[in-house]
């Protein structure tokens, strides 16, 4: 164990794991608090790097992040593999984002056209150009488009990659359970414990449940497509992501709640939207039920950058539902702040005090 560390870092997730690497290859002395590293939320996620689908409507500073950090990820992705000797299951084959009926074609044709506003590349097809991609799509779709940068890793590769990259790096991982930053004793302390940080260190960041689904195709064979599909069926939004493995990830709930129990009523909404999409579902294994919490915040983006009154507390948190596309440019920013003492442009509209005064608003 180090004497006393340059860096802590209170979260063992992807974004800790990455800006515990970064730091500890700038030559800082690194700690990772975590009493059970990599079974958070990512343990959960799809893995999905979608910048382009994952656009809404009045995210605009969001979508800006999701897009500078989803360039990052080919690089990135390399790097990792090359740094830990393991493959972190990157894919660029793209999304594609489909409509079963007209009512859902309508409602996604609506959000097509503002991302299309923000120069976002999405290409809409003809139920054939799509049937052609991917012939495993039910018949009866009334038409999509295609985000082509939109990638995927998995998250059950990515964070024992970037666990070995940053011991390998220098780190040290402190199997423990932080209650209070005041028990940490290092010259930086970055908070990127998800849901905790709300008890650590005061955040406006509550647990947001996702109920998801794994899939595994009959026979020991690759799934029957090849890109990630989003789809809305009958109102429901369901994503599908195919692995080299075989499992399809199906998701995924989004509820206010803090429970991690799967229930019958999510399984079934989420199946009977996914097999209305990709009818030779119905004939996969279903594998894993499994709910997790996201780290949500007021307006959906995360918290990034020294906490207001607490000298050497820097948060790394808040993520929500897109902590593993957000990975790559959340370490460089976090690490390039702790190491260079200089704020990129990119942080500020992510500042924790933009909340207010924890006092008026976080509680």
């Amino acid at each position: 164990m180090l004497s006393r560390p340059d860096v802590a870092v209170i979260g063992a997730g992807p974004v800790g794991l990455a800006i515990a690497w970064r730091c500890a290859a700038r030559g800082l002395r690194v700690a990772v608090h975590d009493p059970a590293p990599g079974s958070g939320a990512s343990h959960v996620a799809a893995g999905m790097l979608a910048p382009v689908a994952e656009a809404y409507f009045g995210e605009r500073e969001l979508t800006g992040l999701l897009t500078a950090s989803a360039a990052r990820w080919p690089a990135f992705a390399a790097e990792l593999t090359e740094a830990a000797g393991a493959d972190v299951g990157h894919r660029t084959e793209g999304t594609l984002v489909v409509g079963l009926t007209g009512d859902d074609l309508a409602e996604a044709r609506r959000l097509w056209a503002y991302q299309q506003r923000l120069g976002l590349p999405v290409t809409p097809l003809r139920p054939s150009q799509l049937r052609d991609r991917e012939p495993a799509l039910a018949p009866r779709l009334r038409g999509g488009a295609l985000a082509a940068t939109d990638h995927q890793v998995d998250p059950r590769r990515l964070v024992p990659a970037l666990r070995t990259a940053a011991e390998r790096a220098g780190a040290v991982v402190v199997p423990g359970l932080v209650t209070r930053l005041s028990d940490v004793d290092a010259g930086t302390v970055v908070v990127a414990a998800g849901c905790g940080a709300a008890a650590l260190a005061g955040l406006p960041v509550r647990p947001v449940k996702g109920q998801v689904l794994r899939l595994r195709a009959p026979g020991g064979g690759g799934p029957g497509f090849r890109h990630v599909i989003r789809g809305y069926a009958d109102g429901e939004r369901v994503y599908l992501v195919p692995r080299d493995s075989g499992e399809v990830v199906v998701g995924a709930t989004e509820e206010e709640r803090s429970d991690t129990t799967v229930v019958a009523g999510a399984v079934l909404r989420l199946l009977r939207a996914a097999v209305d999409l990709v009818p030779e579902l119905a004939e996969y294994d279903l594998v894993e039920t499994l709910a997790g919490l996201r780290p949500g915040t007021p307006d959906n983006a995360p918290i990034l950058g020294p906490l207001p009154g607490r000298p050497g507390v820097i948060a790394a948190t808040g993520h929500h539902r897109h902590g593993i596309v957000l990975t790559p440019v959340t370490a460089d920013l976090v690490a390039g702040l702790i190491v260079d003492g200089v704020a990129d442009p990119l942080l500020a509209p992510f500042r924790p005090d933009r909340f207010g005064t924890e006092e008026n608003t976080w509680n």
